[in-house]
């Protein structure tokens, strides 16, 4: 089964441990994903996100480039095994000469400094998804708040006050116009609405599971989920044990499992339908353990959801054609 997964943070892990001075590569690593991995998960494409962190990154536009220096020394080396895509045509080249395919994606927009020369800049070089916001508030907008606890489970915050700011209205219209896929993953309630309310195409939530399963403010409630898939966008479910269920006796749950991904899935289904339902791990973004090890696992997934009794062809939409359609759409 053909695998397009739209988030993982594996650059950026790569980039901090070369920082220790560990000589970690793409092709083979001990990470959740590398590229031996991805051909024994029968990967198609994977999205590599360039993730800056606000509060520990004076200059994100400096710390974003720096990513994608590494992405890019990765691409080259490894270019007869993967190629990066920037359309369709990519994707049906690299498919046909038997390659994987990487597309690069920014996890902050804030790595822009608010300016749509910078935006149009990531474009150039082939930024061709963005998340608006991480996990603090930027020049576009503001993001649902985790709030850590002394001695509790962090208090988990909806943000249905501030949506997107009018330099936040002109990127997401931009990216638009451009080609680049706005991903609402991380981005509060009221920014949520506002890309509905300023943009026409399909978008994605890279990295977002069922609120209504596991009430956290990361994931989407059902009225948005029937948003999206209205528009034609995906949610792609996320691996997070936290995004996937409950607190577990006060505490945040360790182990990810398929049973719990595909509860997600059906609720999904239920909801706005098979068509609007990717994947979307966050591979070396979460500490969870996740019962398919890896990305080689991956079929784990797809053999559970054939078990609970999606047909071949609902397991096919989720793990690749919907995220297809999308792109061949949008970009």
């Amino acid at each position: 089964m053909k695998v397009v997964d739209m988030h993982c943070d594996t650059i950026y892990e790569i980039y901090e441990r070369r920082k220790k001075g560990q000589k970690v590569r793409l092709l083979e690593n001990d990470l959740h994903i590398d590229l031996k991995k991805m051909e024994k998960g029968d990967y198609l494409i994977q999205n590599f996100a360039l993730y800056t962190h606000l509060e520990q990154e004076q200059r994100p536009l400096e710390h974003a480039m720096r990513l994608m220096d590494v992405f890019y020394e990765e691409m080259e080396a490894n270019r007869e095994r993967i190629g990066v895509v920037k359309n369709w045509q990519d994707i049906e080249r690299n498919k046909k000469e038997g390659k994987l395919s990487a597309m690069v994606t920014i996890e902050e927009g804030g790595a822009c400094q608010g300016e749509l020369a910078y935006l149009r800049d990531f474009y150039r070089l082939g930024v061709r998804m963005m998340t608006l916001t991480w996990n603090f508030p930027n020049e576009l907008g503001y993001p649902n708040r985790i709030l850590p606890q002394n001695g509790g489970p962090a208090l988990r915050v909806a943000d249905t006050e501030h949506g997107l700011t009018e330099k936040g209205i002109d990127f997401v219209q931009e990216m638009e116009r451009l080609g680049m896929i706005p991903d609402i993953s991380h981005l509060n309630d009221a920014g949520i609405w506002d890309v509905f309310r300023y943009t026409k195409k399909p978008f994605v939530a890279s990295h977002s599971n069922a609120r209504a399963l596991s009430c956290h403010p990361r994931n989407l409630t059902d009225e948005m989920i029937r948003a999206l898939a209205e528009r034609g966008g995906v949610a792609g479910i996320n691996f997070c044990a936290s995004f996937l269920r409950e607190d577990e006796k006060g505490k945040e749950p360790v182990h990810s499992y398929c049973r719990d991904m595909v509860e997600h899935i059906k609720h999904m289904k239920q909801v706005g339908g098979i068509g609007c339902i990717g994947l979307g791990s966050d591979f070396d973004g979460i500490t969870s353990i996740v019962e398919m090890g890896d990305c080689s696992g991956i079929q784990l997934l797809a053999d559970e959801m054939e078990r609970q009794g999606f047909s071949v062809g609902e397991i096919e939409a989720v793990f690749h054609k919907n995220v297809l359609r999308l792109y061949r759409e949008v970009l």
